[in-house]
């Protein structure tokens, strides 16, 4: 290691200790090796600028982003909610159930667990404890289905992975299915244990003739994921184009189809997008300064080098990557994770014979679990600030949720056919 990276590298971690914000860090950092190593200052702004300019996938995320803000603004949310309780019927913990399936369907739509667990989160955790569910419980529920939403397509992570590692959108969105169609599975378990063992109410019996003119009513909101989804795998639209589209019709819907959208809404709709597409801009352009000095120093290959001398297992590296990003999870933000960690270890992987879509899905599934994390799991924060509810009696609530999904993990992990059999089956591997 040279002068320039072992600064570049110390000044990261004393910000990071300092905890201001990341991009500006990275920043700062790729500053202090260009002026040490004597480049020009300019490969900075250059860098940035060709990561935006010259990827057209990335322009999905900002598209995305607009299309939950618009959902969560917009009777759409309410729509999926009252949708998935009258399929729970009479189930004991039905409101749990509940929650799950309706993040599950809001993941079709926005590919966001913040959007999810903001949005959708404060109608579910409302309505359970309405309905005499514990608060702490509601929360982590509601934290841990909102992992869903960057697992089920379309996915805002994914789309990231894919600009990294130069993978198919198409197919890392046909492979996350599986993994949050078991994970769903995995937290109804969880909630149905939960429910006998505390006598939590059992839902309202529905009728046929509710049930199809509440599925009547809801239609408009349900065909979003259909009209997204099947516009990708149809060839008629790429995924960026299908953000696009699905920002429209996710406007038409609120406005037309429920009259819940008017101008005004549109504005700070548009307001609150700008903000989070810029906090995600930064970072991703100045992760893209550090992916090329870790390229320029050969880090990725000597880290390589290094743990193909502990073992060429691609098994053995699985476990270890897992381990790490789960402790990484329990400190940092996963974006962080993503964008300085992940590009490092794809070579590595792909180097090993792992399947980069596998290999995708699983990084990403992990990076989420981080998200319900304590001590810095976003979604924990999310929901006591929504629901005004200790953060100490959520993280305690948490734990069981956190075993189903490590459990899930490991099962992706080790069962690769679990994430690589639909794009295998559709033709996109």
């Amino acid at each position: 290691m040279n002068a320039a990276l072992i600064a570049c590298l110390t000044v990261f971690a004393l910000i990071f200790f300092l905890r201001m914000p990341i991009a500006l860090g990275m920043i700062v950092c790729a500053a202090c090796y260009f002026l040490l190593k004597g480049g020009d200052l300019s490969l900075v702004s250059n860098q940035i600028i060709n990561t935006y300019y010259t990827n057209y996938v990335i322009i999905a995320v900002p598209l995305f982003i607009f299309t939950a803000n618009v959902m969560n603004t917009g009777k759409v949310t309410g729509m999926i909610f009252k949708f998935a309780n009258t399929l729970c019927g009479r189930m004991r913990g039905a409101l749990g159930h509940v929650n799950i399936l309706a993040s599950l369907i809001f993941a079709g739509m926005t590919g966001s667990a913040i959007a999810d667990a903001a949005g959708l989160g404060k109608i579910e955790i409302e309505a359970m404890h309405n309905e005499g569910y514990d608060l702490p419980f509601s929360c982590a529920i509601t934290a841990a289905s909102a992992v869903l939403g960057p697992t089920f397509p379309p996915s805002i992570p994914l789309v990231i992975y894919a600009m990294l590692s130069g993978t198919s959108v198409g197919a890392l969105f046909l492979g996350g299915m599986v993994p949050a169609l078991v994970l769903t599975i995995a937290l109804m378990i969880y909630v149905s244990i939960t429910a006998r063992k505390r006598n939590y109410p059992r839902g309202v019996k529905v009728n046929f003739r509710t049930l199809l003119a509440v599925t009547f009513t809801s239609l408009p909101a349900l065909l979003t994921p259909v009209i997204l989804l099947a516009g990708i795998y149809v060839g008629i639209m790429t995924p960026t184009e299908a953000g696009a589209v699905a920002g429209f019709y996710a406007i038409l819907v609120s406005a037309i189809a429920y009259r819940a959208l008017s101008f005004k809404d549109l504005w700070q709709i548009i307001l609150a997008t700008i903000k989070d597409v810029g906090a995600t801009s930064i970072m991703i352009g100045a992760a893209a300064i550090i992916s090329y000095i870790v390229a320029r120093e050969q880090i990725a290959s000597n880290i390589g080098e290094w743990i193909i001398s502990i073992s060429d297992n691609k098994y053995f590296f699985l476990l270890l990557v897992n381990a790490v990003i789960l402790v990484l999870g329990m400190l940092m933000d996963t974006s962080t994770i993503q964008l300085i960690f992940v590009p490092i270890l794809i070579p590595v992987a792909s180097a090993l014979g792992i399947d980069l879509i596998h290999f995708g899905v699983v990084v990403t599934f992990n990076m989420m679990i981080g998200l319900c994390t304590p001590p810095f799991g976003m979604l924990l924060f999310i929901t006591a600030g929504i629901s005004e509810t200790p953060l100490k009696d959520i993280v305690r609530e948490i734990r069981w949720p956190l075993v189903a999904m490590i459990i899930v993990l490991f099962v992706l992990t080790y069962v690769p056919q679990t994430v690589i059999f639909i794009p295998k089956f559709m033709g996109l591997m």
